[in-house]
């Protein structure tokens, strides 16, 4: 692997660090907002209800980025594909315009 190579997988794996941490910290945040929303808990149940909370939102986000990530390299693909197929059909469209105009500077210089 290239230099290049491990720098920008090293930012992927920040940026995934820094996503996943955020999420957490956000999940924590509205697991405390909602057993606030409960004050006949006692603190044990607090404590539980915020952990099976966060469990379950982190496992939301997890999915949800799994989706993502997933639809993100279908999009690479198909725009890769579209990518190639354009750039043919202008390599074909520029090889065309030359060979006229080579075929109409012939004509003119015969004449």
């Amino acid at each position: 692997m290239s230099t290049e190579q491990d720098v920008e997988s090293g930012l992927r794996q920040m940026e995934g660090y820094l996503l996943w941490t955020s999420k957490l910290d956000e999940t924590r945040a509205q697991a405390e907002g909602f057993t606030q929303r409960l004050p006949w808990l006692t603190t044990a149940q607090r404590e539980e209800v915020e952990r099976v909370f966060t469990e379950e939102r982190l496992a939301f986000h997890q999915a949800a980025l799994v989706q993502l990530a997933e639809r993100a390299r279908e999009l690479r693909g198909e725009y890769n594909e579209r990518y190639a197929r354009l750039k043919a059909r202008c390599l074909g469209v520029c090889a065309g315009g030359v060979g006229a105009a080579v075929g109409v500077f012939s004509y003119v210089a015969q004449r």
